[in-house]
């Protein structure tokens, strides 16, 4: 990358550090770096942009919906904007804004409109985060912010909800892994995301088998 666009990257980072204060512990800086990194390091073997998949990693939960009142189109704007004030030329800022609008598993379960490479790289890293034992620390640590139950055999997963049935659910947090979680692994777009997320996978499936044994009593 140039100097110019490394600035670029630096001024992204201290922005999103300063408007993600306080944010939910699944939801914060860390999960932005995390994200961020991966996405870079898938970036190099996809042999995508590396300039825009940083940026747009950076800025891809700059104002997730969940956390607006639903409002899909805050976080685009807020992108959009930011980049305008730093002279980012529009053909960029017109990627990232769109792969901040379609980067999200509900727009891409049912009318994702737009694609490109740097999309499917941040949107596997960005599902990657959400798998695994990050994907299980995060999943119990946004159920309790919501003061959902940790699970309750009565309560059955229902992984066909429609997206607007999903971003009301309230559905105890082991329900999540049936409801999105488990499905994450067949969704991945490139060839480096279908392999980093096997392992992920695997995990949570260990884990849930754990899981029940101990809610049993039979271990």
């Amino acid at each position: 990358m140039t100097i110019l666009q490394q600035d670029i990257i630096e001024s992204t980072i201290a922005y999103v550090k300063n408007e993600l204060i306080g944010a939910e512990g699944g939801h914060d800086w860390w999960h932005i770096q995390r994200v961020w990194n991966l996405a870079d390091t898938i970036a190099k073997v996809e042999k995508a942009d590396r300039f825009v998949v940083q940026l747009g990693a950076l800025l891809h939960d700059i104002a997730d919906s969940k956390f607006h009142d639903g409002d899909e189109k805050i976080g685009p704007r807020k992108a959009r904007e930011f980049l305008e004030s730093l002279s980012v030329e529009e053909s960029i800022i017109g990627h990232i804004e769109q792969i901040v609008a379609n980067i999200s598993f509900k727009v891409g379960r049912e009318n994702q409109v737009f694609h490109s490479l740097e999309l499917d790289v941040i949107q596997d890293a960005d599902r990657l985060d959400a798998i695994g034992a990050i994907g299980i620390a995060r999943a119990f640590n946004y159920g309790g912010f919501k003061n959902r139950e940790m699970y309750n055999p009565d309560i059955l997963p229902r992984p066909e909800m429609s997206r607007d049935a999903y971003r009301k659910s309230n559905s105890p947090t082991i329900n999540h892994f049936y409801e999105k979680l488990l499905t994450l692994k067949d969704l991945m777009n490139t060839v480096t995301g279908k392999k980093l997320a096997l392992k992920r996978h695997e995990f949570m499936e260990h884990f849930l088998e754990e899981f029940y044994e101990e809610w049993e009593g039979r271990c």
